[in-house]
């Protein structure tokens, strides 16, 4: 396993995400994904399987301390009286007595960045969660978190994949140090129908996932949480470990860039441009 550590908090670069895997599936999937070895689950109140990731964890037979635990808060709940319900029905719900990261999971408009913060901050204090951090925010985001607010953030989860370059966001994220966290990370599927990201898998005897994400992760501070329902590929995402890409490689999956963003509501935040 390859890890990621930030403001003293240590984290497993390769995570499971839990969108979507609800119901007797998604704790088959969860247990399963854990006692292949992922150590790092990640959930949101709005994914609506918090309970699911408890009990799957729970069934694993790993401790809980083994495993770095992320959950986030909805734009619609940053109110800090709000933000202190939403963390103790996520606790209740995981059955946990703290989570490992608990992130703003999109910016909202109406609260002041500062209040949400702080009310983030108390919830660290009082040992709800170990580490706090933010996802979908921009350069502009995280300069008012940090240099105006002063928030000890960990991570930042936004959109990255060989096809949606990061080339503000993710220097950012560095300059802070803190880590950034890919999610879509395989883009929807759209990486197994690339040439060029095939042909390297073929070179090394990997998927298209498989190298999709070696790329990522051989990426200075960066963390990824591939999705997937079906077991198999849950554990062929994590067989990454066992081999490397070289520059030309890293240089060109690089150069797949198309700017093609898989996620933008209209919630969404004025998105960095390049």
């Amino acid at each position: 396993m390859i890890y990621r550590t930030a403001k003293g908090i240590t984290m497993p670069a390769l995570g499971l995400g839990t969108f979507e895997l609800t119901g007797d599936a998604g704790i088959s999937s969860i247990r399963s994904a854990i006692e292949y070895g992922y150590r790092h689950i990640d959930t949101a109140i709005r994914y609506g399987n918090e309970a699911e990731v408890g009990q799957a964890i729970r069934e694993s037979g790993v401790a809980r301390d083994e495993i770095f635990v992320t959950t986030k808060i909805w734009f619609d709940s940053l109110a800090p009286a709000t933000v202190h319900q939403r963390i103790g029905e996520s606790l209740d719900r995981l059955q946990m007595d703290y989570v490992d990261l608990l992130l703003i999971h999109w910016p909202g408009t109406e609260v002041p960045l500062g209040d949400t913060l702080a009310a983030f901050a108390d919830v660290r204090a009082k040992g709800q969660t170990r580490s706090i951090g933010v996802s979908n925010f921009t350069t502009s985001l995280l300069d008012e978190a940090i240099s105006l607010h002063g928030a000890e953030l960990v991570a930042n989860q936004v959109e990255y994949h060989p096809f949606l370059a990061q080339p503000k966001v993710l220097p950012a994220v560095r300059d802070a140090g803190m880590i950034f966290t890919a999610y879509l990370p395989l883009a929807r599927g759209a990486v197994f129908k690339d040439e060029v990201i095939q042909d390297i898998g073929r070179r090394h005897g990997k998927s298209a996932a498989q190298v999709s994400l070696r790329w990522l992760l051989q990426q200075d501070c960066v963390a990824a949480i591939p999705r997937s329902s079906k077991i198999e590929n849950i554990r062929s995402n994590f067989d990454i470990f066992d081999f490397e890409l070289d520059d030309a490689e890293m240089a060109r999956i690089a150069g797949l860039d198309r700017q093609e963003r898989m996620v933008d509501f209209d919630w969404s935040p004025a998105w960095d441009t390049i």
